[in-house]
């Protein structure tokens, strides 16, 4: 079935003239059209190549989340990497994030987000996470008990101000016209089965968890992971806000502007099964989000788009951006961990300036060769 965001009709966009490019990129989802807008608008000629349409992927077939931060929470990043790094890894976020949103028009609402807790130790998680927040003097909100159709079935929950919710391919699209206009060719329905084809200089791959097979050694690494997500009929009341996450990420939902239900998730209930790259939907995932929603609002609704996207998992839930090692050229731009609609736009544009020849010190954590132990 058609995913709920790609249901709207995407805008024609302006045929290449061949020949060519400087910079040659595989993906046209939100990472390869922010990278080709940015080399554009340096200067470069510049080739976006997709084996569907603009955004036809993980961007226009995931939940509508835009979000500060890493797919960790905040203390657990600090753990990890230090308080320094950490806080330059939320700023980085929220700036990149306030520019999805200057871009964005009408694709974005700022409505900020709210992560909730199921039960009482996913409740202690949140609050060592905030008390790391309000350490560092990050702006977020403590919720002690949520109220409304929240009530009774959350413990506590943060509310993050800068986040909001987006209408992914309609973003995306305008981030392609945008490129379009910068002077980036755009061919659509090609698949790159090999370098040459790109006819560039540089070749950056930014298919996320899509196999693309150019990556070598590090192809499988950045591992293919089905999230799967419904769209309600509309709904006349307004029960929530802003977008809503819970269980540590496995339950996620919110109520589109016409009054949808969108709501993903629920990969636990046969985890075994959804670390892979086919883009179907299963019953089970599929009824227990119906259920999930079902009890929420109170009564059954009808469930109109049900549909499926491959993103990339990265088991310490940074990102992949560089060189691919024993591969000078070849750059990549993937494992979002689930978190592609910020993280994506933010690391897409990183790789457009280290390409460039301005490398920022962020790309050290995400540096490929770590998936290899190099």
């Amino acid at each position: 079935m058609t995913p709920y965001w790609l249901d709207e009709p995407a805008p024609a966009l302006p045929r290449g003239n061949g020949g060519r490019v400087d910079v040659g990129i595989v993906g046209a989802g939100i990472t390869g059209c922010a990278c080709a807008l940015a080399l554009a608008e340096a200067g470069l000629r510049v080739r976006v190549v997709d084996e569907r349409r603009v955004a036809e992927g993980a961007s226009g077939r995931n939940g509508g989340f835009a979000l500060r931060g890493m797919a960790g929470p905040y203390d657990q990043v600090v753990a990890d990497h230090g308080r320094d790094r950490a806080l330059a890894l939320w700023r980085w976020t929220e700036a990149e994030l306030a520019e999805m949103a200057r871009l964005a028009g009408d694709s974005f609402r700022p409505l900020g987000s709210l992560r909730l807790a199921a039960d009482g130790e996913e409740r202690e998680d949140l609050r060592d996470e905030i008390e790391a927040l309000w350490a560092d003097g990050i702006e977020a909100e403590w919720i002690d008990a949520p109220g409304g159709v929240l009530a009774g079935r959350f413990t506590a929950g943060i509310r993050h101000p800068t986040d909001g919710a987006l209408q992914p391919a309609r973003w995306v699209r305008g981030l392609a016209g945008r490129a379009a206009a910068a002077g980036v060719e755009l061919a659509e329905g090609r698949r790159v089965n090999d370098p040459s084809q790109l006819e560039a200089e540089t070749m950056v791959v930014a298919t996320d968890g899509y196999p693309s097979g150019l990556l070598g050694e590090l192809e499988g690494l950045i591992v293919p992971t089905r999230g799967q997500v419904i769209a309600t009929e509309p709904l006349s009341e307004q029960l929530f806000e802003a977008p809503h996450y819970g269980r540590h990420g496995f339950d996620y939902w919110h109520q589109a502007e016409d009054g949808r239900i969108v709501a993903g998730g629920f990969r636990d209930v046969s985890l075994d099964r959804e670390f892979t790259d086919e883009e179907a939907v299963t019953d089970d995932v599929q009824d227990a989000l119906s259920s999930f929603v079902n009890g929420l609002v109170g009564r059954e609704l009808r469930v109109d788009y049900r549909w499926a996207g491959i993103f990339g998992l990265v088991l310490d839930f940074l990102p992949v951006v560089g060189e691919v090692p024993g591969m000078p050229g070849t750059w990549v731009a993937a494992g979002y961990s689930g978190h592609g609609n910020v993280l994506g736009f933010a690391c897409g544009r990183l790789a457009a300036r280290a390409i460039l020849g301005d490398r920022d010190p962020l790309l050290d954590l995400f540096e490929p060769a770590r998936l290899l132990g190099v």
